[in-house]
This record gives C-alpha cells, sequence and structure tokens, in this order.
C-alpha cells in the first residue's frame, strides 16, 4: 500500500490552478471539469514519485468550516518538503507569496507556513538529517 492521492480542498479551482503550477511550480497532472464541477492534481515539477495533490472545490459545508477552522488556528493542511526551506522562502517572497511563519529551527527540522491564496496554509518542511 501507499499514498497515492491526498486533497486540499480550495475556495477556487482557477486561482488555485495559477498558484500551485504558476507561483510553486508543480506539474498539472489532471484537470477535469464534469459540468460546473472542476478540480485538478498536480505533481512535482520534477518527476519522482507518484503521489498527486488534489485540489478541489469545497462544495460541501463541512469542508468549507473545516478549512476555515484549520486557518483560523495557524494549522497547514499539508507539508511540502524542501531541501532548503530559507532558499524557498525567499523566491516565493520575491513572488508575492504571504508567509504566516518565517524559517523557523524546530529541532530535527526547519519549518516555515505561507498562504496558499485559496483558502490553506501549507507548511514547508527541511529534514536535517
Amino acid at each position: 500500500m501507499q499514498i497515492y492521492i491526498a486533497s486540499v480542498p480550495v475556495d477556487d479551482v482557477a486561482r488555485a490552478h495559477d498558484f500551485y503550477v504558476d507561483t510553486l511550480g508543480f506539474r498539472v497532472k489532471d484537470d477535469v471539469t464534469n459540468g460546473d464541477f472542476r478540480w485538478l492534481t498536480v505533481t512535482n515539477a520534477e518527476g519522482g514519485g507518484n503521489t498527486e495533490l488534489l485540489l478541489e472545490p469545497k462544495g460541501h459545508p463541512a469542508a468549507k468550516d473545516y478549512a476555515a477552522a484549520l486557518k483560523a488556528d495557524g494549522i497547514p493542511a499539508t507539508q511540502f518538503l524542501s531541501t532548503d526551506v530559507e532558499k524557498e522562502y525567499k523566491e516565493l517572497i520575491d513572488k508575492g507569496v504571504r508567509f504566516t511563519m518565517e524559517p523557523t529551527d524546530v529541532g530535527p527540522s526547519i519549518i516555515a507556513v505561507f498562504d496558499d491564496t485559496v483558502g490553506n496554509l501549507i507548511q514547508l518542511v527541511q529534514l536535517k538529517k
């Protein structure tokens, strides 16, 4: 068994596409439209692994409430691995990304948290090992 898709509910799929692809540099794997609904999956631009991130609309009221509560409490919806959080932080700041936590040493890792512009906080993690 292995992780295949992790889901992050978003306020607007088109804006999520712009942010995750154009700003963060992920690659679109699938972009699906079914009637009024649209969702997409993105993967690492440089390849490696087959895990996908599903960006889907917050259609269900519980999804909206859950995501809003996480964000209000400063809890990231998911985490992305980085080999150099400080470098990624500077590059993303230059692209206009808003961080809620600057790079911080937390013992076994260095983390930073940013707002994905579509209702979520995302944590960057650099493992020290």
